[in-house]
């Protein structure tokens, strides 16, 4: 029984679900303020829809693609799960993507935007946060 306990505990450890801010600060450490000329208001904007701010966050597509963690980066396009070819653009595991530690997701959210289709590629941020005043996203955290 302990053993089982400790393995839940280790298996939930992973994740981290951010506060708002905490996240808005973290984004901004990490250089994303501007990034590819995205506004950290919209950032947080987009993980909020995407995730709730979770880095555990999973999203299961109807083309057996997979969304994974706090951006919710795509499996067919990002990263490798091993169920479906990818083309691996930010070459990485997808269960990179799940953990606490958000820096592997950050990373590839900067080569994501970096394309083409820059913040458009995700579709939450296109439905809620496109030309929409989203300051309120990074309202009193102090930036």
């Amino acid at each position: 029984m302990r053993i089982l306990i400790l393995l839940l505990l280790l298996f939930f450890a992973r994740a981290k679900v951010y506060e708002r801010c905490e996240w808005a600060r973290l984004l901004k450490a990490n250089g994303m303020d501007g990034y590819c000329g995205v506004s950290l208001a919209n950032w947080v904007c987009l993980t909020q829809w995407e995730s709730s701010y979770n880095t555990d966050a999973i999203n299961h597509n109807p083309d057996q693609s997979t969304d994974y963690g706090i951006f919710q980066i795509n499996s067919r396009w990002w990263c490798n799960d091993n169920v479906i070819p990818s083309y691996n653009g930010c070459n990485i595991n997808c269960a990179d993507l799940l953990t606490d530690d958000a820096s592997s997701s950050i990373r590839c959210a900067k080569r994501v935007v970096a394309d083409p289709h820059g913040i458009s590629a995700w579709v939450a941020w296109r439905i809620h946060c496109k030309n929409k005043d989203v300051s309120s996203y990074v309202e009193g955290c102090g930036l």
